[in-house]
């Protein structure tokens, strides 16, 4: 159903400028939406696995679907020739890229005529200005050891890296752990403001709002997540967080002050 609607051009999610950008697409032909993941993959150059990663009750990733779809793709190319890139979208947490690049390896066997490699590509966009974000990027973030991914990616992303070099090129590792860090990290200066503006609230004559002023016009601090809120909250902070800290406590160190936020 959903499929069928945006085939039609209509979206299921509210994204300012998402809607009439995909209507624009479908109606030029530039883009098909299907579920027939064999008919997808087999003239793909690159392909994302952007599937959503929920928290399990523990706090940590919930990793099934991802790996689900990770099986699925190396199934639907096992038996194809040339070469493929493989890129994981998705917020994981630290280490993903290794189950998920064995498990396709597994799918697909001794096929010597398909060469493939990996990429994390993690997702750089707000919501509410993802179009932009997107069209616009303050970074790209590209974890490869491949050179023959690296370059397949840079062509990919050559159309919005033109004005400026946005690229940043690691490792898979570095990417994965790049994104639980901004998030984390976004997400403790809310904390922080909000700590604070409690603080104000108990001090006599204290204003938050000058506080804040005085704070931001810090060039090193700056404006951007430090204004007094209810909190954080959505579907990327809490989860990110939770479980960057349970995959590192099963690593052997406990992230005390991540902990905390």
């Amino acid at each position: 159903k959903i499929v069928e609607t945006l085939n039609k051009g209509k979206i299921h999610i509210f994204e300012p400028g998402l809607e009439e950008l995909v209507k624009k697409n479908v109606n030029a032909e530039r883009i098909t939406f299907t579920t027939d993941i064999k008919s997808a993959v087999k003239t793909s150059d690159a392909i994302f696995l952007g599937v959503n990663t929920p928290s399990k009750e523990d706090g940590s990733f919930n990793l099934e679907y991802l790996l689900k779809a990770a099986k699925d793709i190396g199934h639907a190319i096992k038996n194809l020739k040339g070469y493929k890139v493989i890129v994981g979208k998705s917020t994981v947490t630290q280490g993903t890229y290794k189950l998920i690049t064995e498990i396709i390896k597994k799918e697909i066997g001794e096929n010597s005529n398909l060469k493939w490699d990996y990429v994390s590509n993690p997702e750089t966009l707000a919501e509410g200005t993802a179009v932009r974000d997107f069209a616009k990027p303050d970074r790209i973030i590209i974890g490869t050891t491949s050179d023959r991914a690296f370059a397949l990616m840079e062509e990919l992303y050559h159309p919005f890296n033109i004005k400026n070099d946005r690229i940043i090129r690691g490792g898979p590792a570095d990417a994965e752990l790049a994104k639980l860090f901004s998030n984390t990290a976004l997400a403790a200066r809310v904390a922080t403001v909000n700590e604070f503006a409690r603080i104000a609230d108990v001090t006599s004559g204290a204003d938050m709002d000058i506080i804040r002023r005085m704070v931001c016009e810090d060039l090193r601090i700056g404006y951007n997540f430090m204004f007094p809120s209810p909190g954080y909250g959505g579907s990327c902070f809490p989860k990110d967080i939770q479980g960057v800290v349970e995959q590192t406590k099963l690593d052997g160190y406990d992230p005390l002050l991540l902990s905390m936020i």
